[in-house]
């Protein structure tokens, strides 16, 4: 009865001062690991930025939100405003690129030749997005605008269950960010002669570079950063709970 009343007592119990480090540390794991989720969820254009009257590769970057449904179609309508001649996209292994064009009401001149339609939409099809993975699509756009400080893109993320999520809410500067933000590209002026562009991510190589490496989404590297830290917390605080446990044991 004794050795049974023994083992009882030296089992780590959360009202321990082991035990509880412990489950703080488990619970500040999940929590951290709760909020990096929905912190990337976002359809966006990488990198963020591009140069006025340019040619620039962006691409679009769309994350599956979903546990239970995979992405099979995406739809960016492109800004009717500002309109782009040249729109081309990268083949993306398994998926079916659709460029749909339109007329436009003034024709423009591009390279010494008038132009009297643009690219208003870029289907991608017949591919899936798994749950907890993202995809990107390339595109190499321009001649880029030089009358405004930002394109702004709409998505239609379709998924297999037949729900789809619409990517169109305009975003306020200063102002809460909508449930759906649409994608928006900024575009910045071109450096003087002489002088190095802002960042370095201006220009079509480096943007290029930007997109391959997803360096452009700052949210998903904190989210990761965020992750990391709390699963290492939460595994401390378990295993020196376990540690002094057996140390009470032994004694």
């Amino acid at each position: 009865m004794n050795a049974k009343t023994t083992m009882t007592a030296a089992r780590p119990r959360f009202g321990t001062r082991a035990g509880r480090l412990a489950a703080v540390g488990t619970a500040a794991a999940a929590g951290v690991l709760f909020l990096a989720g929905p912190a990337s969820a976002h359809v966006s254009v990488q990198p963020g930025t591009a140069e006025k009257g340019g040619y620039s590769t962006i691409s679009v970057k769309v994350p599956n939100e979903k546990d239970n449904a995979s992405t099979v179609k995406v739809e960016l309508a492109l800004d009717p405003k500002h309109p782009l001649v040249s729109v081309m996209p990268q083949a993306v292994p398994g998926w079916d690129v659709k460029v749909e064009k339109t007329k436009l009401d003034k024709p423009v001149r591009m390279h010494g030749k008038s132009i009297d339609e643009a690219v208003s939409k870029v289907v991608w099809t017949g591919g899936k997005i798994e749950p907890g993975n993202f995809q990107q699509f390339p595109l190499s756009v321009g001649q880029l605008p030089t009358d405004t400080d930002e394109l702004v893109f709409k998505a239609l993320q379709t998924y297999s269950d037949d729900d789809v999520v619409r990517w169109i809410d305009p975003s306020k500067p200063g102002g809460e960010e909508p449930e759906h933000p649409a994608p928006v590209l900024k575009l910045v002026d071109k450096p003087a002669a002489g002088k190095p562009a802002d960042d370095g991510k201006n220009n079509q190589g480096t943007a290029t570079a930007a997109v391959d490496s997803g360096d452009g989404d700052s949210t998903d590297t904190t989210a990761r950063v965020l992750g990391v830290v709390g699963i290492v917390v939460g595994v401390a605080g378990a295993a020196f709970g376990v540690f002094a446990g057996r140390r009470r044991t032994a004694a």
